[in-house]
C-alpha cells in the first residue's frame, strides 16, 4: 500500500539543486492522437473503423484489415496486469536518477497488450486500469494504477511523476481581489498546500472577502501588482524559488465588440491585465519554475492560467475581451513550449461565462468560482494539460470540433 506523503524537510540551502532532466519526448503524428486525449484526461485508442479491432501502438494502417480509418475512440481501461519487472539500471539520464521503476505488460479486456508504467499499488496477475498520462517531456504515457482507489493513491512516487497534486506544495494565487481568486485560495489550502500566497495590489483599499481571506488557513497575503513590472519582478525576487505553482487569477471583463467601442482605453486596460501581465509572471517567474522542476517532492511543477472559453472562438458581444483572451491563449502555448524543458506543466482552464457582476445580464448556465477552484485542484492532481469548466465552455469545444464555422455564426445570432 502506497505510504502517506511526508511534509518534506526544509531544503539545506548549501545543497545543490538537482537540474531538472525529461524523458525521451519523441512521438510521431499519429501517436499524438494519444497526446490529445491524454492532455484532457480521456483513454483513447485507435479503433478500426471497418473491422473494428482496437490497435496499439498507434499505426497509420490496420494490422488485421489493412484499413487507413483508424480513430481515436475511447475504449475501456480495464485489463489484467499479466507480467511486471523493476528496472535498477538505465541508460536514460531521466529514469537512472529515479530507478527502481516498475514497468509491466497489460491484457487490455478490450484486446492489445501494453506495456506501462506501475502504480505501487498494482500486483502481477491483479485487475488494474489504464490512464493516459502526459510525462514531464509532455509526450502521452501509460501508467497502470489499482482497479479500485485505494488509500493515499495520489501519493505514489511514479504517479507523481505525472501529476501536479499541489499536496506540500507552495502555491502563488495572483489576484486575491477576484472571488475566483478568494475561492482558489480556499480550494488549495483544503488540498493540502504548505504555504498559499495571494497577491493583493493596494493592500489599503478595502474589498470584499478580505477577513474570509485572511482567516484561511496557510494564506500568507503578499503585495501583487501584475501591471506593475517592479511589484511582479520584486515578489519574484523575494519568493520565486519557494513558489512552486502559479495561478493566474487576475481578471479584466467588459463588454462589447471591436467597431461600436469607442477609443482604446478599456483594450489597453484588458490587454495590461490579462495579455502584458501574463508576460510580466512568466518572465519574472519562469525561470525560477524552469530551473526547480526536479527539486524533490515540492519541485516546481505547475503554471496554470484561467481562459475564457471564447478564446477559441470570439463572442461578438464580448468581442475585444475575447480577443484578449486568444492571445492569452497564443502566449500561453508558447510558455509550454519554454517551461517544458523544466518539467513543468502549463495548464489552460477553459471556462464561460461567471457568476460574477460583469456577466449579470448574460442568461444561465454560469460557472461559480467555487467550481472553477474545484477543476483546477482536480486539473493540477490528474496532471492534465486543457481543461473544460461548465455547460458553456464544453459546448463551445464540442461545437467547435464539429463545425468552427456554424459556431461562429450561431455567437453572432445569425
Amino acid at each position: 500500500m502506497t505510504e502517506p506523503l511526508s511534509r518534506p524537510r526544509r531544503k539545506n540551502p548549501l545543497k545543490k539543486t538537482q537540474a531538472p532532466l525529461t524523458p525521451q519526448g519523441v512521438r510521431s503524428r499519429t501517436a499524438h492522437g494519444l497526446t490529445a486525449a491524454a492532455a484532457e484526461g480521456r483513454f483513447e485508442l485507435q479503433v478500426c473503423a471497418d473491422c473494428a479491432a482496437v490497435i496499439y501502438p498507434p499505426r497509420d494502417a490496420c494490422p488485421a484489415c489493412l484499413s487507413a480509418r483508424l480513430p481515436f475512440k475511447a475504449v475501456d481501461p480495464n485489463g489484467e496486469l499479466v507480467a511486471e519487472t523493476t528496472v535498477r539500471i538505465s541508460t536514460d539520464p531521466y529514469f537512472r536518477e529515479r530507478t527502481p521503476w516498475r514497468i509491466g505488460s497489460v491484457k487490455l479486456d478490450c484486446g492489445p497488450v501494453l506495456v506501462a508504467h506501475l502504480h505501487g499499488d498494482t500486483i502481477e496477475g491483479g485487475r488494474v486500469r489504464l490512464a493516459l498520462q502526459l510525462d514531464r517531456s509532455g509526450a502521452p504515457v501509460l501508467i497502470a494504477m489499482p482497479a479500485r482507489d485505494v488509500p493515499n493513491m495520489a501519493e505514489d512516487v511514479q504517479l507523481r511523476e505525472m501529476t501536479c497534486d499541489p499536496k506540500f506544495r507552495r502555491v502563488l494565487i495572483t489576484d486575491g481581489r477576484t472571488q475566483v481568486g478568494q475561492a482558489m485560495a480556499k480550494a488549495f489550502s483544503a488540498a493540502g498546500a504548505s504555504i498559499v500566497f495571494v497577491g493583493i495590489a493596494d493592500a489599503w483599499k478595502p474589498f470584499p472577502g478580505d477577513a474570509a481571506l485572511k482567516a484561511i488557513e496557510r494564506v500568507e497575503i503578499v503585495p501583487l501588482d501584475i501591471t506593475d513590472t517592479e511589484s511582479v519582478t520584486e515578489l519574484a525576487e523575494q519568493n520565486g524559488g519557494r513558489i512552486d505553482i502559479i495561478v493566474n487569477t487576475a481578471e479584466y471583463t467588459r463588454p462589447g465588440g471591436i467597431v461600436e467601442r469607442r477609443g482604446l482605453v478599456v483594450a489597453r486596460q484588458e490587454m495590461d491585465v490579462r495579455y502584458f501581465g501574463l508576460m510580466r509572471l512568466a518572465q519574472a517567474f519562469g525561470p525560477a519554475l524552469r530551473f526547480r522542476g526536479a527539486d524533490g517532492v515540492n519541485s516546481a511543477t505547475a503554471f496554470v492560467n484561467l481562459l475564457s472559453v471564447h478564446a477559441l472562438m470570439n463572442w461578438p458581444a464580448f468581442g475585444a475581451h475575447s480577443a484578449t483572451e486568444a492571445a492569452c491563449l497564443s502566449a500561453s502555448q508558447a510558455m509550454r513550449a519554454e517551461l517544458r524543458p523544466g518539467g513543468v506543466k502549463v495548464v489552460n482552464l477553459f471556462f464561460g461565462p461567471t457568476e460574477t457582476e460583469w456577466f449579470q445580464s448574460v442568461p444561465p448556465p454560469k460557472v461559480t468560482p467555487a467550481a472553477i477552484a474545484k477543476a483546477t485542484i482536480d486539473a493540477l492532481t490528474r496532471g492534465l494539460e486543457d481543461v473544460f469548466v461548465g455547460d458553456v465552455a464544453e459546448d463551445v469545444r464540442e461545437r467547435l470540433a464539429a463545425n468552427p464555422k456554424a459556431l461562429e455564426r450561431e455567437l453572432a445570432g445569425s
